[in-house]
């Protein structure tokens, strides 16, 4: 990186993807998503949670309360009506980039109801109705790497719905991911479907990895689990890339992109750091690989285009070392397989009591608005 060079820049340089984290109704009609797209982003992700929060505060959302209970509106169709009305606004600020990137980036994604991840059918209703209510090129559906999802992964793809997969933290969870995400693009070419506008990423988390094996390691007390804290994450995602890369230079791989289609790119997620023992940019600075994309909250993004120090690529060939790192957090008795299951339970709750969170706030906000304007009558 040259003394001339944002770290941001530097990213986009080394092939990286910058995206947020993000998005509130607010950073849309205020222009900061805009600038930020000025300044580098290329694409958005959302989740229950952060819909919850851009709910919870400021009052960007009563205007569209008052309609929806004028409307007569019941809570799930004011959820749905009032996140595929942010995500659609956000598509079409994300649209340049899109088109200049021949929809590589320029993407936004919007998850389907988390409570539906264990349903397979439900999940693919799911997935058409925020695909055909949002109608744009450039949106990504978020669909949970659950043993059901993965179906589900595969039927949407086949339809021409592109996909963002998520909550992804094990390494045989990302083969069965590539593996659906093939199967669905083998469908969609035999039903004659131009492969070409089907997007998709793999977001496979980062930091949750080190806030679950951590504390087992200090749990031990040892030398030797003291050296491998915060090791973890960054080899697993490390070892997610070695992953990727044998998949697209397999057969099936190439027979796809010969007719048109476009890679499945690994997306790290969860890069904000929870230890503040860490290096606040740690999870964007070492997982740096050309073909990449790192999304990351604001807090995270600020640090990396403050202080964050890319110095290349600093994932290719590190396969071999994040093995043995694995192995010997093994060798301790930590199973890195019942972690990365734990977590995945796990996420899927926080997202549903965010989604419970989204609902009662949208609730309570209709019934505001209902009382207000009954009151003015």
């Amino acid at each position: 990186m040259t003394s001339s060079t944002t770290p941001v820049q530097a990213l986009r340089d080394a092939g990286v993807a910058v995206w947020l984290d993000d998005l509130s109704r607010q950073r849309i009609a205020s222009g900061g998503l805009a600038d930020l797209v000025r300044r580098g982003v290329v694409g958005v992700t959302t989740n229950p949670t952060i819909f919850a929060s851009a709910l919870a505060h400021g009052d960007a959302y009563d205007a569209q309360l008052r309609t929806l209970a004028a409307d007569g509106a019941a809570v799930e169709e004011a959820v749905l009506r009032i996140t595929t009305d942010d995500v659609r606004d956000a598509c079409d600020v994300l649209r340049p980039v899109y088109d200049a990137t021949d929809g590589v980036d320029g993407r936004v994604s919007i998850e389907v109801d988390p409570r539906l991840a264990r349903d397979t059918a439900a999940t693919v209703a799911s997935a058409e109705t925020l695909w055909s209510e949002i109608e744009r090129p450039n949106l990504f559906v978020k669909i949970p790497a659950t043993r059901e999802g993965l179906p589900a992964i595969t039927a949407a793809l086949a339809q021409g719905i592109s996909v963002n997969v998520t909550l992804i933290f094990s390494l045989q969870r990302y083969r069965a991911v590539l593996d659906a995400f093939l199967d669905g693009l083998e469908q969609a070419r035999a039903a004659g479907i131009d492969l070409a506008p089907i997007g998709s990423v793999a977001s496979f988390f980062v930091s949750r990895v080190d806030a679950a094996i951590d504390p087992r390691l200090d749990a031990l007390g040892t030398a030797e689990a003291a050296e491998l804290r915060g090791t973890a994450a960054i080899a697993n995602a490390r070892l997610a890339w070695g992953v990727y890369q044998e998949v697209v230079a397999g057969e099936r791989w190439q027979a796809l992109a010969a007719a048109g289609a476009k890679p499945q790119r690994p997306l790290w997620a969860s890069t904000g750091v929870k230890d503040p023992a860490y290096p606040d940019t740690r999870y964007v600075d070492e997982l740096v690989v050309a073909g990449s994309v790192n999304t990351m909250p604001e807090k995270t993004l600020d640090a990396v285009a403050d202080h964050g120090a890319v110095r290349g690529d600093t994932v290719t060939g590190t396969q071999d070392a994040s093995a043995a790192l694995l192995d010997r957090i093994e060798a301790l008795g930590i199973s890195i397989d019942e972690v990365t299951e734990q977590l995945e339970v796990e996420g899927l709750e926080k997202f549903e009591a965010s989604w419970s969170e989204l609902r009662g706030t949208v609730e309570a906000g209709l019934t505001s608005a209902a009382s207000s304007t009954e009151e003015a009558r």
